[in-house]
């Protein structure tokens, strides 16, 4: 069975880092999401809280 999206329907995207907030996952792999394999699609979400550390760090240093 295919990994599922992480999508949480909030959809607001920080356009300096390309990532939405909701899922943190760049415009790229939310189009492509679909037309990955599993694989790929477990090496994203293991990058979520990286990238969610990322910008709240940025949004702090604001």
């Amino acid at each position: 069975m295919a990994l599922a999206s992480p999508c949480l329907d909030i959809c607001k995207f920080d356009r300096k880092a390309d990532l939405c907030v909701g899922c943190f996952r760049t415009t790229a792999e939310i189009r492509q999401w679909g037309k990955f394999t599993d694989h790929k699609r477990r090496q994203i979400l293991a990058e979520r809280r990286r990238r969610e550390a990322k910008l709240a760090a940025r949004k702090t240093s604001l």
